[in-house]
């Protein structure tokens, strides 16, 4: 991958409205799947995750940061992993980034609205993410597309 992680992401995952009432299995997201529709923190991070074949689980967050099947924790954050920030080191109620290649965190939020990348500095000086809960990493990839499929793999950035 070349170039920061926001800048490689398609146009529609750069713009994803925050909506909190769309998260992993509800049943707005269950009638309309697009993240465009709007989206929470996990939700968003994994559409980032899935666009770069990464497959995570749908799952909330204190569910997430219990899964082993499809994550592993990691003391060491590196480039596409799931970072959980919560006021204390409770995971329920976690809010979910993505690590970007500058050590940042992609996140969406109610306070800005759109995908938004900052510092941890940034994320510690608000009491909803003072605190890093931990760091998770997605193990399951996404298929690639079978040969002759017709498929194109990547966006029109990575031509």
């Amino acid at each position: 991958m070349a170039g920061p992680l926001i800048d490689r992401l398609p146009a529609v995952l750069r713009a994803v409205p925050y909506a909190g009432s769309r998260f992993p299995g509800s049943a707005a997201v269950a009638a309309r799947p697009d993240p465009a529709a709007g989206a929470n923190c996990q939700l968003y991070a994994y559409a980032v995750l899935h666009h770069f074949g990464l497959l995570a689980p749908p799952l909330r967050s204190g569910e997430l940061w219990a899964d082993t099947r499809s994550t592993v924790r990691v003391d060491r954050a590196r480039l596409l992993d799931l970072m959980l920030f919560n006021n204390g080191p409770d995971p329920y109620g976690a809010h979910v980034g993505v690590r970007t290649d500058d050590g940042r965190v992609l996140h969406l939020c109610a306070e800005v609205g759109r995908p938004a990348v900052w510092s941890l500095a940034d994320l510690a000086v608000r009491e909803r993410y003072r605190t890093l809960v931990g760091v998770k990493r997605v193990t399951v990839r996404r298929a690639p597309p079978a040969p002759g499929s017709g498929v194109v793999t990547g966006t029109s950035s990575d031509r």
